[in-house]
């Protein structure tokens, strides 16, 4: 038997606007909570209703030290990069871009879908590289939802996408610099999973729809959608259920750097100097630019 861990705090996500205008819900960085070693930032984009013409993006903006996960849910998202990297991120789709030394990026909706319109639904995850992969040569990796790997429990209650790590016997396709979880589980009414995390991974939970019961026995609280839910560093495992409706919740865990961070916008280094040559490198055009 595994030791459950308990609940540290909850944050609510801050609805704000992000890119060219796109609302964006935030659990993180907020004036509550600035960081959570080893991740920078996750934004739940939408879920919203575009109609014809309305859909916005993230035009042309550079990335240096960290990676970015974009996991959609519903929609599309197109990208271009100045290494000369382009296509189309659909529904179950993910794209996991290691920055490192630096990269113009452009996270627009596609031509087709701005003309027809529709629901658009998606995470961005942040994740800070180590100090020793802070300048490494950019990578992709893009897994098609067909690719990534599913788990479903016995019963046939509980059911995961395995983004990064291992959840129900599963493991993920996806190569992680350090060591990370991140998991979508999807849970029936009243249906319930204690999931294993090492005892070395600060661990929290997103609820993206439905009302969850986490934590076990006495210390179990019932937290609505769009709550970020920090676990303790106490026990082997946690544990979330479904109430009366179906929960749909990310778990997401890693391996803390405990490296300084400093970040100015789109950079993110170890020291200051580090950026103002991130920033100098961009200026002088070091990073790239996009072929539009």
């Amino acid at each position: 038997m595994t030791t459950p861990r308990t609940i540290e705090r909850t944050f609510p996500a801050v609805r704000t606007t992000e890119g060219g205008g796109f609302i964006v819900h935030r659990p993180f960085p907020t004036r509550l909570l600035m960081d959570f070693d080893p991740f920078l930032l996750l934004d739940e984009m939408g879920p919203i209703d575009y109609a014809p013409g309305e859909a916005k993006g993230a035009p042309d903006h550079p990335h240096r030290g960290f990676e970015t996960v974009t996991y959609v849910l519903e929609g599309q998202f197109g990208h271009k990069d100045s290494a000369g990297h382009e296509g189309t991120l659909r529904a179950g789709d993910v794209q996991w871009m290691t920055a490192g030394a630096g990269v113009v990026h452009s996270e627009m909706p596609d031509p087709s879908f701005v003309r027809s319109g529709g629901r658009v639904h998606g995470l961005q995850l942040w994740v800070n590289l180590p100090r020793r992969d802070k300048m490494i040569e950019p990578r992709y990796q893009e897994i098609a939802s067909a690719s990534i790997p599913v788990a479903t429990s016995a019963d046939g209650r509980v059911r995961v996408k395995v983004i990064a790590g291992e959840a129900l016997g599963v493991k993920a396709a996806i190569e992680t610099r350090t060591p990370i979880l991140y998991q979508h589980f999807s849970l029936q009414p009243g249906a319930s999973v204690t999931q294993p995390v090492p005892a070395d991974f600060r661990v929290f939970a997103y609820s993206l729809s439905g009302k969850g019961f986490y934590g076990e026995g006495d210390a179990r609280q019932e937290i609505d959608a769009q709550k970020m839910v920090v676990f303790e560093n106490d026990g082997e495992s946690v544990t979330f259920a479904a109430g009366t409706e179906p929960l749909e919740v990310l778990l997401l865990g890693g391996v803390p750097l405990k490296e300084p961070v400093v970040r100015y916008g789109p950079f993110v280094m170890n020291t200051e100097d580090e950026i103002r040559q991130a920033v100098i490198d961009y200026q002088a055009g070091r990073m790239g630019s996009i072929a539009h």
